[in-house]
């Protein structure tokens, strides 16, 4: 149901001269499905750092065009820089932002790096997770000697890149491929001005640690290395320091592994080392972006702390990470300008589930075919389960049942997931629609338009049976929190389990409809036969379990 999404973050060497930035980030921008989000230019790095995020295979496609205009419009014969470099795109990685694994992103990043090295003819190397050999991991032996020593380097057998040619391109040099964590950039406000207080709480937690000191001198080993003691927070990189413009010392932190270290635990422990020092943690500040998991997860964990439901809005979640970190105690903490995801919603096509209830209304009895019954089915779904989420959050709140929160809290999830999910299909069900459509309208002049038209509108046909097939699974599965909340949950909310029993009862009737219909336009019998005698047993089970519901409903309300 969810989109992946991955960020790019190309680094061209080129920083002065932003007509050139400006024509490789129009590459960039001129790809659907991809997002330009930031562009930094340095110009005594000669460096300039462009971030773009979106789905995967368009952030590949908008990668390699940018790629190769930087080829085309960056000498590095000519270039100087503050900042190490090897190539006109210098540094190109892919990083998991939702819904993708890093496994999956590095897939995707070996897909770049071949087609770099195969249509632009200059060498490839990977590096960090999608690195082909354990040394080349390590971003800076891949780009050792930079652009100077690379002529020499491409000679010799060991230097032999990954993808393309083992040959000097002057102009170009070579490129980093690589695949990383997302990095969040963080810093958590203190009520001190001292920088050095600051310091000793970041050397308390980041990865790296504090230097071992003996007789008053750092502790060196048998290589002549110093030896540090070890933080507690695996994934981070962090050090003191103070800002003039808010008048306070900060921890300033890159959490390198957020799945090593998430950001609320972060701030958990950056908060305890404080207090151990006698100093408060007043707020945290975001730099740059987040993704929305990092958010969700940290206003979850608050929530539990609280020993509250987390089966509650996204938006709800969100303010409780806010202030539970203090997110917005220097500036507004917007949720549209800070989360990725909401980033890439903007300006995009406004959703059947965005309107308000009476243009829901009205746009459904207007002369337009859509939203119709498909999309009508799953809102009656999703508003079946969000009345079992609401009777489980308001039996996890119920006076006296303080030790049952955990309890209602896993199945107020449950129905707030059914409930997002079927919301999804309100709009997904006109897409379906609007598919049939689009394949109706293609030409059919020739043989081969009328071969193609026809497999077109008979994919379109079989999605538009798949997706209210998959809204009668949710809307029968969503039952199971309907029916537990009325054996088990607030009593005085019964009823309202058992009206979104009838709901989701509703959905499945409804879809099963839809399913039906677009069902006999489709050539593929077998499949048919299949998805409607699976889709009669769910209508089946339904059925049954409805009565169930509403006999315990019956009995308690006498």
């Amino acid at each position: 149901m969810e989109k992946k999404l991955i960020e790019c973050v190309p680094n061209f060497s080129e920083g002065v001269d932003m007509n050139i930035i400006k024509q490789i980030t129009n590459e960039i921008e001129a790809v659907d499905g991809v997002k330009l989000i930031d562009v930094d230019p340095g110009q005594a790095t000669n460096r300039t750092v462009v971030t773009f995020v979106g789905t995967p295979d368009e952030v590949i496609e908008a990668a390699f065009r940018a790629v190769k205009k930087a080829s085309e419009l960056i000498d590095m014969s000519k270039h100087k820089g503050a900042h190490p470099r090897f190539g006109a795109t210098d540094v190109c990685p892919l990083v998991p932002v939702a819904n993708i694994t890093m496994e999956e992103t590095v897939i995707y990043a070996h897909k770049l790096a071949e087609r770099i090295g195969k249509e632009l003819q200059f060498p490839v190397y990977c590096y960090e997770s999608a690195a082909l050999s354990a040394p080349r991991k390590n971003l800076a032996y891949c780009r050792s000697g930079e652009y100077e020593g690379l002529a020499d380097k491409l000679s010799k057998p060991e230097w032999k890149p990954d993808f393309g040619p083992a040959k000097f391109v002057p102009r170009t040099g070579a490129i980093a491929v690589g695949a990383r964590n997302f990095l969040i950039a963080v810093n958590f406000n203190l009520n001190t001005t001292s920088t050095r207080r600051a310091n000793a709480i970041a050397f308390d937690v980041r990865e790296k640690g504090r230097p071992v000191l003996e007789a008053g001198k750092k502790k060196l080993d048998d290589k002549g290395n110093e030896v540090y003691a070890p933080g507690t927070l695996p994934g981070t990189k962090a050090i003191g320091w103070f800002i003039d413009e808010y008048g306070v010392a900060q921890v300033s932190m890159n959490i390198t592994d957020i799945i090593q270290t998430p950001l609320h635990i972060a701030f958990d422990e950056v908060c305890r080392k404080a207090d151990a020092r006698g100093i408060r943690v007043t707020g945290t500040e975001i730099v740059g972006l987040v993704p929305l998991s990092a958010i969700l997860e940290a206003g979850k964990y608050f929530l539990k702390k609280q020993s509250r439901s987390t089966g509650i809005s996204n938006e709800e979640i969100i303010k409780i990470a806010v202030k539970s970190m203090g997110l917005d105690e220097l500036y507004a903490f917007d949720p549209k300008k800070k989360i990725i995801e909401y980033i890439l919603e903007d300006g995009g096509k406004k959703k059947l589930i965005d309107m308000n209830l009476v243009a829901f209304a009205n746009e459904t009895a207007s002369e337009s075919p859509a939203p119709g019954g498909g999309s009508i089915a799953a809102y009656m779904g999703a508003m079946g389960a969000g009345l079992g989420t609401m009777v489980a959050n308001l039996s996890s709140h119920k006076a006296g049942w303080d030790e049952r929160w955990e309890e209602f809290s896993v199945w107020a999830d449950k129905g707030k997931y059914y409930m997002d999910t079927l919301l999804h299909y309100v709009d997904e069900d006109t897409n379906a629609f609007n598919k049939i459509m689009d394949a109706f309208s293609l030409p059919k002049k020739t043989d081969q338009e009328k071969a193609s038209r026809k497999t077109a509108i008979q994919a379109a046909t079989r999605y538009a049976i798949e997706v209210p097939y998959k809204v009668m699974e949710l809307c029968y599965e969503s039952m199971e929190v309907m029916k537990a909340m009325a054996e088990f949950g607030n009593p005085n909310s019964v009823t309202d389990a058992g009206v979104g029993a009838l709901a989701a009862r509703s959905g499945v009737f409804g879809a099963f409809l839809n399913v039906k219909i677009n069902s006999a336009s489709l050539d593929d019998k077998a499949y048919v036969d299949k998805i409607l005698a699976s889709g009669q047993n769910i209508l089946e089970k339904t059925i049954i379990l409805e009565e169930e519901i509403l006999a315990i409903v019956e009995g308690k309300i006498r």
